[in-house]
């Protein structure tokens, strides 16, 4: 999707936490060491297992993955918020404990060799490996993750906080053990959590400023090393041929090529010619005008370039126009909601994406947690309990989106709907033909740093100048954009919340009262509901996964009726163009997040292939 703001997650390595129902615990059975852990069932691979389904075990080692990024860096250091880190700084670093792609949720041992749970969830304790080391060679132990946890707290970005809120203290017991103890009990994906927390090396911070220091070479645990490094321009990321964990199951057959690069860009044009040039070899493609009309090159029709669309089997989430409801002008649900009749998307999508995108309808699209229809059952006795403070339509109405014929000419209609309700909210003309309230007109401005949103922003600033309203467009760079983000300094802007196969926890950061002022927080929109924040709370500890769904949904439904955004749209697939010189495995991963990260993860380099493309075609090789 374009214009993610949940990119931030992944460069600060912690993959979107997700919750899914417990294991059937009692309460007289001790807690005991465990290699894996599945929150529903029991783990796909069990004890002894040789390795993913999904990977290739005898995979070639070497060759290159050259990738691309549009945007810059200036850090080394992806855990503060104070920078802009470098892409791929995850293959430096672990985890106590390893997720797979073709599971809803399974951990299984990493730099942990297993894990141990409280049967009320109120601790969990790790064993490490013993054999686990940082990449100087030095032992990794309890006290770096002791040090990790409370470095984090103190100076990491603001978000370590929302996620590790609930962790009471953290102790080493022993050089290999360590305990997280958690101030509640029955929040089932606290374990998970920590589990998925980055282990940093105390000694080589030993003397550093970790909340100002950016530009020190990592020293992780990990597959990769930082080989060389342009800030703002490329980074290069060398496999370290003895890694400690190269055997362990969990990454058998993965991490196979001996330099993984990315070139970065300011323009996506460009960008994408220094593909065709063969310059980098993978490019997923955000636009889809691009994909129906920049792809007739000698290369692909050759099929040197393969290109490919690849069923997407994982959540959509939220990408939208996002107000920041912290603006006066926004504070009113009407006015929210009459801005959404200003966007035209049948038209949009026809002339801008060749008809391919689908409605965003749902916070949690392309799952089983989009709510639909009118609430029943248990949703509705849910829902019920908060029936005075919500909108009353939510129990009569199904939501629905503003729609249009899509040929350009059907939006009259909408707009006129549009200014009954601003005129409802206490919107008048003005003198000086604008739209007013209490002497001050309606005004205001999208703030974007991905210059194809304007085509689709642009037709809606048209619909809302005919309501009265002046809003413009102000194009950034990305890291003046991270930073307007992280200070919530943006009337509208184009954004996504992305979601996993299960919510959870993450839904706080999200919408929580508690985070809306918090700097750098994911509460871009300001919300301040107790509503929210009370089926928040009801999703965190939600006894099964029946009681997820349920609740989820009515959270859905939710955010959906007090129009916080107007939502977008997306693809169940993955638009993905790459060079013919790769091997991959014959099982693909079911719930891959990008076609990236599965090349990085599982893909190999190819001499046979490689060398049956000319040279001409690879002037950068």
């Amino acid at each position: 999707m374009l214009g993610n703001h949940m990119s931030r997650l992944a460069a600060v390595l912690v993959l979107a936490c997700t919750f899914m129902p417990p294991r059937t615990a009692r309460a007289d059975i001790a807690a005991k060491p465990e290699p894996a852990i599945a929150i529903s069932g029991q783990p796909k691979y069990h004890p002894g297992f040789k390795h993913l389904d999904y990977v290739n075990p005898d995979a070639l080692k070497g060759g290159a993955l050259r990738l691309a990024r549009v945007g810059t860096f200036d850090s080394l250091n992806p855990f503060v918020l104070k920078s802009t880190p470098a892409p791929g700084l995850s293959l430096v670093y672990q985890t106590l404990m390893a997720s797979t792609a073709d599971e809803p949720f399974s951990e299984y041992g990493l730099i942990a060799k297993s894990i141990e749970v409280a049967p009320d969830k109120s601790w969990v304790v790790f064993t490490l490996r013993k054999n686990a080391r940082w990449n100087d060679g030095t032992p990794i132990t309890s006290a770096d993750v002791v040090w990790t946890f409370n470095t984090l707290m103190k100076d990491g970005a603001p978000w370590f906080r929302v996620y590790y809120a609930a962790v009471k203290s953290v102790v080493a017991e022993g050089p290999e053990r360590v305990k997280f103890t958690f101030k509640t009990k029955n929040n089932h994906e606290l374990p998970l959590i920590v589990g998925q927390m980055p282990v940093l090396p105390e000694h080589a911070w030993k003397g550093k400023d970790f909340a100002t220091t950016t530009t020190m070479m990592p020293l992780g645990s990990g597959p990769y090393k930082v080989k060389s490094v342009k800030y703002g321009r490329r980074i290069v990321y060398q496999r370290v041929k003895n890694w400690w964990a190269k055997d362990l199951p969990i990454v058998k057959g993965m991490y196979n090529f001996n330099t993984i690069s990315f070139d970065i860009y300011n323009d996506a044009t460009v960008m994408l010619q220094g593909l065709f040039a063969g310059e980098y070899d993978l490019h997923e493609e955000n636009i889809a005008k691009n994909w129906y009309t920049a792809y007739d090159k000698p290369a692909v029709k050759k099929g040197y370039i393969v290109k490919k669309l690849i069923p997407n089997h994982m959540p959509q989430g939220m990408q939208a126009f996002i107000f920041n409801i912290r603006r006066p002008m926004f504070r009113n649900r009407l006015v929210r909601e009459a801005l959404n009749y200003t966007f035209d998307f049948a038209w949009s999508n026809k002339q801008f994406a060749y008809g391919s995108y689908k409605r965003t309808t749902s916070y949690f699209e392309n799952s089983v947690f989009a709510s639909s229809g009118v609430p029943r059952g248990q949703e509705l006795k849910i829902l019920e309990k908060f029936k005075n403070q919500l909108p009353p339509e939510l129990f009569t109405k199904p939501f629905t989106l503003p729609t249009t014929p899509g040929t350009g000419y059907g939006v009259r209609g909408n707009l006129l709907t549009a200014a009954k309700l601003l005129k409802k909210a206490g919107w008048k003309i003005g003198p000086s033909g604008l739209l007013e309230k209490d002497g001050k007109p309606f005004k205001f401005q999208f703030l974007i740093y991905q210059a194809a949103f304007e085509r689709w922003i642009e037709p809606m600033i048209n619909n809302m100048r005919r309501l009265g309203i002046k809003a413009t467009i102000r194009l950034v760079d990305p890291a003046q954009y991270q930073k307007q983000m992280d200070d919530f300094d943006f009337d509208m802007t184009e954004g996504g919340f992305g979601e996993s196969l299960s919510p959870g926890n993450e839904q706080r950061s999200y919408w929580g009262s508690a985070f809306a002022d918090v700097r750098g927080s994911n509460n871009l929109i300001g919300i301040k509901n107790p509503v929210v924040d009370k089926l928040v709370d009801m999703i965190i500890h939600a006894p099964d996964r029946k009681a997820l769904i349920v609740r989820t949904r009515a959270l859905d439904r939710v955010l959906l009726w007090n129009y916080y955004v107007i939502p977008n749209w997306y693809l169940d697939a993955f638009r993905v163009a790459y060079w013919n010189k790769f091997g991959q495995p014959k099982t693909a991963p079911e719930y891959a997040g990008n076609v990236t990260g599965t090349a990085i993860d599982t893909w190999w380099y190819d001499p046979q292939k490689a060398a049956t493309i000319p040279r001409k075609f690879l002037q950068a090789q």
